[in-house]
């Protein structure tokens, strides 16, 4: 009787750690969904696109304006806001370190102040119409000036189950998703692909929104392109909400003990008829 009560122990304990192995290798693994499938198998495929809105200049906008034009010196007194720095350290929020330029800053009223032409009211203009205006204006001091503008302050932030996750300058409107994630090293092993969220203020509020990415009609999608602000966040996997270490150690810990548990039983039954 001692004899088999050690083997239905020795059973007990090897089938346990076995499946403790099999569970253990098994939640250490998950597949990655791959990126834009779609069942059709005829190639090349077509799919719809949103088209982006364009940006319009607002006030408290940091406005990057180059001039050029025939007269160097014209364009070094213009230019001066862009070649000149000021150190973050300097500015609201700077943590100390590197420098920004300082840019003509739309006001309240929506106007810049630049050399020669004064106040230029450029609030809700297309960067194309404001540099037109500008343009115009300049014409009547400077021969055929040509004037480039961009955004100095927009931004876009990466967060959560990604590679390199930052904040990051928000170039052009077509500046994608993609691109955004792309800039941040790409999704990580452990980020869901199939929920990627999209914070946004649309006049005045935040707009939460998401896209999955594992699907084609993420193109269609009215936040496949960048705006302003954005906020992007990479939900984890379930199995990374615990980090991963400790989630196996612990899974690993709840699986010995219920063997044992189960080996302790077994004895206890046993002894007792015996």
């Amino acid at each position: 009787m001692l004899k088999a009560l050690q083997k239905v122990i020795q059973l007990i304990i090897v089938g346990g750690f076995c499946c403790f192995g099999f569970i253990a290798c098994k939640s250490t693994k998950h597949s990655i969904q791959p990126y834009f499938h779609d069942n059709t198998a005829a190639y090349p495929a077509f799919v719809d696109v949103y088209v982006p809105q364009v940006s319009r200049i607002q006030k408290e906008d940091l406005l990057g304006i180059t001039v050029s034009s025939l007269n160097r010196e014209s364009n070094d007194i213009i230019n001066f806001s862009n070649v000149n720095s000021l150190s973050l350290s300097s500015l609201p929020g700077g943590g100390g370190g590197g420098a920004q330029p300082i840019g003509y800053s739309v006001d309240s009223s929506g106007n810049i102040v630049m050399a020669f032409v004064g106040k230029v009211n450029v609030e809700g203009l297309t960067l194309e119409g404001a540099q037109e205006k500008i343009r115009l204006a300049l014409n009547k001091f400077i021969k055929e000036p040509a004037v480039n503008i961009r955004f100095m302050n927009h931004k876009y932030v990466v967060m959560g189950e990604v590679n390199k996750a930052g904040a990051f300058n928000l170039l052009d409107d077509r500046t994608t998703i993609l691109d955004a994630l792309a800039s941040a090293g790409d999704l990580s092993v452990f980020a869901k692909r199939d929920s990627i969220t999209i914070i946004r203020v649309v006049k005045g509020k935040r707009e939460i929104g998401r896209v999955n990415l594992t699907n084609r009609e993420v193109f269609k999608s009215p936040y496949f392109y960048m705006k302003n602000g954005d906020i992007i966040y990479a939900e984890p996997l379930p199995e990374k909400l615990i980090p991963q270490p400790q989630n196996n150690s612990l899974r690993n810990w709840q699986i010995f003990t219920t063997i044992v548990g189960t080996a302790a039983i077994v004895i206890n039954l046993v002894t007792r008829q015996w």
